[in-house]
């Protein structure tokens, strides 16, 4: 399967039971409300996806079971986000072996790699398997910026297809334009700067929210790709007090317990992570049950 670097891509979280084991029932509630809403794929395994604490055994679970709740309409996507680049090819071949139809690539963890040796871990990963790619660059939470001159370096791999931008700069977006054109789809990965983004010539979005508010979420894409922006606005303006909720070190928590007000979701979150508590749980709380109260009609954007 191709991939469309379009659209509205969530990166889900996991779900897991009181005992700590992978919730597979409201796994699948939650990605058969992202496919209703009409995402364009299924990113697993991300920050949200709580991907540091997960086994291998269990992103196979992960992946396996996703390709089978999609049944081929929208691909799946797994992050990699290794220390090693051994370890990162690895988990890019037993990707493909699992099932997935492409990867979202992050730098070298914990070491701080300079241009040079990111530049040769991508190729390298790049080069030891077919699968599409795209690049997550988030200098602000990982400390590795892929600067439009690494960009420029890794157009040699054909299948470095897309970038997800986290740089929080929006003018970024008209940087890779300008210089790239059309050669790396380009993925807002921040959602308040999602709709910017997009009315900048963003292809699409890597969500968080999404995971709650999925019909939300792809309509204000679907509305402004359209150039429907005023509508698309009127959307964004309710949703972004809940959007903020992913700019946060407890964006997992936070937008897990968006998910339990929505009924797609459950508060159980992987330790160290613990559920929100005490006056933080009553403010993020606060903001869900004030978005939910005034949640908008939505107009037919499936059909624009």
């Amino acid at each position: 399967m191709g991939i469309q670097w379009s659209g509205v891509m969530p990166a889900v979280t996991t779900k897991f039971t009181n005992e700590d084991t992978l919730d597979l029932v409201n796994f699948e509630k939650n990605i058969k409300a992202q496919v209703e809403a009409g995402v364009s794929g299924i990113i697993l395994g991300g920050t949200l996806g709580e991907a540091s604490t997960l086994t291998q055994n269990e992103k196979k679970i992960l992946i396996e079971k996703t390709v089978e709740i999609v049944q081929k309409k929208i691909p799946v996507i797994i992050n990699i986000a290794e220390q090693s680049t051994k370890d990162a090819i690895e988990a890019a071949r037993l990707a493909k072996e699992y099932g997935a139809q492409g990867l979202m690539m992050l730098p070298p963890m914990r070491y701080k790699a300079d241009s040079r040796e990111t530049v040769v871990y991508f190729k390298k990963v790049a080069n030891s398997t077919p699968l599409p790619i795209m690049i997550y660059n988030n200098p602000v939470d990982y400390g590795i910026e892929v600067t439009l001159d690494m960009l420029a370096e890794l157009a040699e791999c054909e299948n470095i297809q897309a970038v997800k931008e986290s740089t929080r700069d929006i003018s970024n977006v008209t940087r890779m334009r300008n210089r790239f054109g059309d050669r790396f789809a380009i993925l807002c990965g921040v959602d308040t700067l999602a709709l910017e983004s997009i009315l900048m010539g963003a292809d699409g979005w890597v969500a968080g929210l999404v995971c709650a508010f999925p019909a939300e979420t792809v309509a204000i894409c679907n509305l402004a790709k359209a150039g429907k922006i005023k509508e698309a606005i009127t959307i964004y303006r309710w949703f972004l007090p809940l959007l903020e909720l992913d700019i946060s070190t407890k964006l997992v928590q936070n937008i897990k317990l968006a998910e339990v007000a929505t009924g797609i979701g459950t508060e159980n979150v992987r330790e160290p992570r613990l559920p929100l508590a005490g006056e933080e749980r009553n403010r993020v709380l606060a903001i869900i049950n004030e978005g939910l109260k005034s949640r908008p009609i939505l107009p037919d954007y499936k059909n624009l």
